[in-house]
């Protein structure tokens, strides 16, 4: 199995660290992806801007590291996102190389705007990248292929890749839950990976000096954990109208 996460900046991603983790433990292939730099965060004061990238840039490599995912940064502008067909189609691209089985995102109704931009064009890019003509449309970035390490049919790294082929499969699109989101909402069991989840997260907690607190952190894990019955989980909102049929009653 193939799983992008795709966010707007380096500690979106903090929210499903333990289900990725718990993924990449089974042998899933991982990508994680930000939309932007996350360049105008506030705690780097008077930083210049390349000094900011460089160090958020390190943020999300170490994080992909640490659950042996590939990761990726696009540059749609912190806070300067729009959701137009144009970033789409940089993120469709992307999927027609790593080929996602399933996408986890932000909800819909975030207050920031790249949140919900990159919500918006996660969505879109599924089927922009369903169609030949239009993810190979001349003048679109070339990047190099994201390597296949599930040994199925996805592009291999150092390909000379020529012409994107579409990717048609379908795609389980996950966002973070939202009380007011229309769609049904999916807990997964993070138990065995709620160290990794809070080791990431002290990561961002000791540099950001943030006030939410590691306890708090776990706190609220275990209140999703007792929803589902389990010790720990996050929560999503799977776009689907329906879940899936089981053979049986639980």
């Amino acid at each position: 199995m193939r799983i992008m996460a795709v966010f707007a900046h380096p500690d979106d991603e903090i929210g499903c660290m333990g289900t990725l983790a718990q993924h990449a433990a089974r042998g899933d292939e991982i990508m994680l992806v930000w939309t932007t730099l996350g360049e105008l965060a506030s705690q780097f004061g008077d930083a210049s801007h390349e000094e900011v990238t460089r160090v958020r840039r390190e943020h999300g490599a170490w994080v992909a590291g640490r659950i042996g995912a590939q990761h990726h940064f696009f540059d749609m502008g912190d806070s300067r996102m729009t959701g137009d067909r144009a970033e789409a189609l940089q993120l469709a691209r992307l999927y027609a190389r790593f080929r996602p089985n399933a996408v986890i995102t932000w909800s819909d109704d975030h207050p920031h705007p790249d949140h919900r931009m990159t919500a918006k064009i996660a969505f879109d890019a599924i089927t922009l990248a369903r169609i030949p003509k239009i993810i190979n449309e001349a003048g679109g970035a070339a990047m190099p292929p994201a390597p296949d390490l599930g040994g199925d049919s996805g592009i291999e790294s150092g390909e000379d890749v020529t012409r994107l082929q579409a990717w048609r499969d379908p795609v389980r699109f996950y966002q973070y839950y939202a009380p007011a989101s229309p769609y049904p909402d999916v807990l997964t069991d993070i138990s065995d990976s709620i160290e990794v989840a809070a080791e990431v997260m002290a990561f961002y907690h000791d540099f950001y000096k943030w006030a939410w607190t590691a306890d708090q952190f776990r706190e609220g894990r275990a209140q999703l954990g007792r929803l589902a019955g389990v010790k720990y989980a996050e929560r999503f909102n799977l776009r689907a109208s329906h879940l899936r049929a089981r053979p049986y009653l639980d």
